[in-house]
């Protein structure tokens, strides 16, 4: 195996060193669940474990999980610790990856539906979180980015990370119009089909996020985010590639699903979404791209226009059906013609 990258060395001893610091000054492992999901073969257990001042009162999925703020990003992973995950009565051990995160698949098939799982360290500080299992006779899913497409900073791509970081309330985002009533409507004729919002942002800022969607009315569902920071090959991860994989594991994990893909023409969904469809053509149903203003395309990456990629998927080649709108509500009509269509199906 070939020698980690030195900025995922320098991270590691960075943050082995704040955390001996902080277990001799008493702070100890605290579990922060987020949404899983399940399908015919196994549970998907999400969650990241940190070193907490006052770690005894653990939150459920549905509380305040961590504190508002710039405190969201200034966390100190607990690495190499073992978490002890409960699934319909049956226990299974985890270690913490070098963030903290906890990403297990446990081998319990659970009926469709919500359920709660419990988490715990060192047979204590015990925290709940939940699971969503589709119906397993369902053929129809949908994926949504998150940025631009649901919600709007309205400021630099660059600066979006640092809004997320110091801004303390999720009523300080914007919703786009129509969104959240579209994907209700879509699930409405569809129960018990699945509903992902796959992001590039980073896991801190997922109980923001999940409170966002939930104030506005989106179904819920589990969030598909990122660690941000050093890997084994470089300083930063890549976010097209955290979508690709993301996709490609859905496509395994749910073959009888075609996706319905929502994103924006601000960066590279429209171009992510065209290779998945040219690559997994039974998967994907259609593709929805909002269409931002010249201003937004502006504060996404500097010019008025969508973003041309130059590694776009092949014109040449067949590829989903495409619909562009401004929101939620051009969408939403324009999407349902092409679900009706006999090919669609």
């Amino acid at each position: 195996m070939a020698r980690p990258h030195y900025s995922s060395r320098l991270e590691d001893w960075f943050n082995l060193g704040v955390g001996a610091l902080l277990r001799r000054r008493g702070w100890r492992e605290r579990i922060i669940p987020h949404v899983g999901y399940g399908n015919a073969e196994y549970v998907r257990v999400l969650a990241r474990v940190v070193l907490s001042r006052d770690p005894r009162n653990q939150p459920r999925y549905d509380e305040d999980q961590v504190v508002r703020g710039w405190r969201v990003f200034v966390t100190a992973p607990a690495t190499k610790v073992k978490v002890s995950v409960t699934v319909a009565g049956q226990s299974f051990d985890a270690l913490t990856d070098r963030g903290g995160f906890v990403d297990l698949a446990v081998p319990v098939v659970l009926p469709p539906g919500w359920h709660e799982i419990s988490l715990g360290v060192h047979g204590e500080r015990q925290a709940r979180g939940k699971v969503f299992v589709p119906d397993p006779d369902a053929t129809f899913g949908l994926v949504s980015d998150i940025d631009d497409t649901v919600m709007l900073t309205m400021l630099p791509r660059p600066l979006i990370a640092a809004w997320n970081t110091f801004v303390r309330e999720e009523q300080a985002r914007r919703v786009v119009p129509g969104m959240a009533e579209m994907y209700a409507e879509l699930l409405t004729d569809q129960p018990g089909a699945p509903i992902f919002y796959l992001s590039t942002g980073a896991w801190n800022t997922a109980p923001t996020l999940t409170r966002f969607l939930a104030r506005h009315g989106y179904p819920a569902g589990p969030l598909l985010m990122t660690d941000w920071g050093p890997t084994n090959t470089g300083w930063f991860r890549s976010g097209q590639e955290h979508k690709r994989t993301a996709l490609r594991r859905l496509a395994k994990e749910f073959p009888a699903v075609r996706w319905v893909l929502v994103g924006d023409d601000g960066q590279h969904d429209p171009q992510l979404y065209g290779d998945f469809a040219q690559t997994h053509p039974d998967h994907v149903r259609a593709i929805g791209i909002r269409q931002l203003t010249p201003a937004e395309q502006v504060l996404s990456h500097g010019l008025p226009v969508p973003n041309p990629d130059p590694g776009a998927h092949d014109p040449q080649r067949p590829t989903a059906a495409t619909v562009h709108g401004p929101d939620g509500h051009a969408l939403v009509a324009q999407l349902r013609a092409v679900l009706s269509r006999p090919e669609a199906m």
